[in-house]
């Protein structure tokens, strides 16, 4: 690649501010700024996006000298398409200046802050949808409110700005794969802002949104790999690129801070007044699906979901685990045939195009686990329905939190839990100890959950099973 290859750049100015988001990084670019671009295009609106990188500078850096302007790359099994995306007007670094992230959320021009900062972000116990008020990060922002860290903390700080300022509250707009997403944390901003003074939490409570959403687009990690070959293919360095499949799908619930929007419909959204059925669809037919490939994938020795849904065995198990648990846990949304839907996934993870590595589907399993798989075992159980497909996924991520996967390599396990998961792991003698360990664990397993038996023995015989016979003679005995 010649070494001096042009950088992009900007060719239009970016439109006047109208939403801050926070966590800027490969779903936003690929899924968010797209639609409010496309909302713009069609409809006009000042809904140019202030980002917000609560953690690092990494998005900043790779595209400040590029004005913010960055290439979304399509995936198609046919081949790709490349558009520039020119939505983003900055990007702040939520460490280096606090007050910067605050004074933007503050701006009465801003109508709308949207969120994808992962399961983790939200500093809460994922088995009880309540705020860690032991978090370190909570703990701090109760104290130092002008300098919050946690997502929660900016949120109840900047509403409080505008109370005190007399202006009208931000619709707070979450993007994350969680159940009931907007209620969710709503009720996590209103027990934080209890503890800071309660008639901000009246406040609140009376005259800011937190819409439901569901978001379904399949986004892989950008390699220095994909960087290189994107810049040979347009003759343009584009250091912040992203790829992503044909498919997107955003249900939101049509529920603003005074109504006021992007024209969402006009670029394909649905806006409805019940998300839920849509989101637990999402979460537990694709998401649900994605973990189980990603850690029995990954264990096996798959490094893409293509690759694992190629192989015939766990390419069975997930198409039984969908008709005989999954499924039958939902009640579809209206108009959708939740077995076509299924069969529209499976098109979607044989996708060639998409490098979607089991590993990163595989990080913050404590905090994705609750949604996407426990609580389908928790209404089958109820139900009386089967969860032996539901367990094996549990126990691949138990044998995967162990830190070694079949052929005796090292995983890296990304997680918030990774330390005290390990020590739990190697702490027991026996695949039914190593499972009664884990399950012990509260901020991902409910006591009823944990406790039941025809839950907990499955778990157990399944990890005994993948620890002595590995996945493929595991999963056979479910053909």
């Amino acid at each position: 690649m010649p070494a001096d290859l042009p950088r992009l750049t900007r060719d239009r100015p970016a439109p006047p501010a109208g939403v801050v988001h926070l966590g800027v990084g490969a779903f936003f670019k690929a899924f968010g700024a797209i639609w409010l671009e496309d909302a713009m295009a069609t409809s006009g609106g000042n809904w140019g996006v202030v980002g917000v990188s609560l953690r690092r500078p990494d998005e900043r850096d790779k595209l400040a000298s590029q004005g913010y302007a960055y290439q979304a790359v399509e995936l198609g099994p046919e081949g790709r398409q490349v558009r520039k995306v020119q939505v983003l007007r900055d990007i702040l670094v939520a460490p280096e200046d606090a007050g910067a992230v605050l004074s933007a959320m503050a701006d009465p021009s801003i109508r709308i802050v949207s969120l994808t900062v992962t399961e983790k972000g939200y500093t809460h116990s994922p088995a009880t949808g309540r705020l860690d008020f032991g978090h370190p990060d909570v703990v701090h922002d109760l104290a130092r409110p002008e300098e919050p860290r946690s997502t929660v903390g900016f949120l109840v700080r900047a509403l409080d700005r505008r109370r005190q300022a007399g202006a009208r509250p931000f619709t707070v707009l979450c993007c994350d794969n969680l159940p009931s997403n907007g209620r969710m944390l709503r009720g996590l901003v209103l027990e934080f802002a209890e503890r800071v003074a309660p008639d901000l939490a009246a406040w609140i409570a009376a005259e800011a949104r937190f819409p439901s959403t569901m978001v379904d687009r399949i986004v892989p990690a950008t390699t220095p790999a994909d960087i290189d070959d994107l810049a040979r293919e347009t003759g343009q360095l584009d250091e912040g690129p992203v790829f992503h499949e044909p498919f997107r799908q955003w249900a939101i619930e049509d529920d603003f801070v005074d109504g006021a929007r992007p024209d969402f419909e006009a670029a394909g959204a649905q806006l409805t007044s019940e998300v839920e059925p849509f989101e637990l669809m999402k979460l537990r037919c694709l998401n649900g699906t994605h973990s189980a490939l990603a850690y029995l994938g990954y264990l096996a020795g798959h490094e893409t979901v293509a690759q694992a849904i190629a192989d015939p065995v766990l390419g069975a198990f997930v198409d039984r685990l969908w008709h005989t648990e999954i499924v039958p846990s939902l009640a579809p949304p209206h108009g959708v045939d939740l077995l076509a839907y299924t069969a529209a996934l499976r098109t979607r993870y044989i996708n060639p195009a998409i490098r979607h590595r089991t590993w990163q589907i595989a990080m913050d399993g404590s905090q994705k686990l609750p949604q996407r798989i426990l609580g389908t075992a928790a209404d089958n159980l109820a139900a009386e329905r089967p969860v032996t497909c539901l367990a094996t996924v549990v126990a691949a991520w138990m044998r995967y939190v162990g830190g070694t996967d079949e052929a005796g390599r090292a995983i890296d396990v990304r997680d918030p839990l990774a330390g005290r998961l390990r020590t739990l792991s190697e702490g027991a003698e026996s695949a039914e100890a190593r499972a009664d360990a884990l399950l012990s664990v509260r901020e991902i397993f409910p006591e009823t959950l944990a406790t039941d038996r025809r839950f907990r023995d499955q778990v157990a015989r399944s990890l005994a099973s993948l620890e002595n016979r590995g996945v493929q003679s595991t999963l056979e005995t479910f053909q």
